[in-house]
């Protein structure tokens, strides 16, 4: 059997006509661009609540500690106060107290005496009774650091009078 060779192939023409896509093409196509970036400012939007979320736990905790020395400082009992005015300090030296927790904290000094030169009998260590020092110290610290923050002028005889031990 004999064959005969098959024809060479021949090119066939192909055209193409393009158009431009339609408008509603573009946007499927671009849909998981669109998922990505939404996913992102999802995270970041997220990311935000929590962090203001913690702050704003951290501020309430704060407010219950302040609370808590405010009723100390008020309680009538001097080693109470002393204590009191000793946490209000520490309360002080934390980032979560803004100008107007301040503005708090100075109250509770200025209730206390920090406000004007101790009398002799608390300057001189011996001289008053030892929790009514412990009192006026503690004031005399708590005005030290509420001048600091405040960048407020402290007087000589506050910082002479904190920087003793009760």
């Amino acid at each position: 059997m004999t064959t005969t060779p098959s024809p060479a192939p021949v090119p066939v023409e192909v055209l193409v006509h393009s158009v431009p896509a339609e408008w509603w093409q573009v946007l499927a196509a671009l849909g998981p661009l669109a998922v990505l970036v939404s996913a992102a400012i999802a995270a970041v939007i997220g990311i935000n609540t929590l962090k203001q979320k913690s702050v704003a736990d951290n501020r309430a905790e704060w407010w219950k500690r302040a609370q808590w020395a405010l009723d100390a400082v008020h309680s009538g009992n001097k080693k109470q106060a002393a204590v009191g005015l000793k946490v209000l300090r520490v309360l002080g030296e934390s980032e979560l107290a803004g100008a107007g927790e301040l503005a708090v904290l100075e109250a509770a000094w200025q209730g206390h005496g920090a406000h004007a030169p101790a009398p002799p009998n608390v300057l001189a260590p011996g001289a008053a009774d030892g929790d009514l020092r412990a009192v006026w110290i503690a004031a005399a610290q708590l005005r030290l650091v509420t001048d600091q923050r405040l960048n407020k002028q402290t007087p000589e005889w506050v910082r002479t009078l904190a920087a003793d031990d009760p």
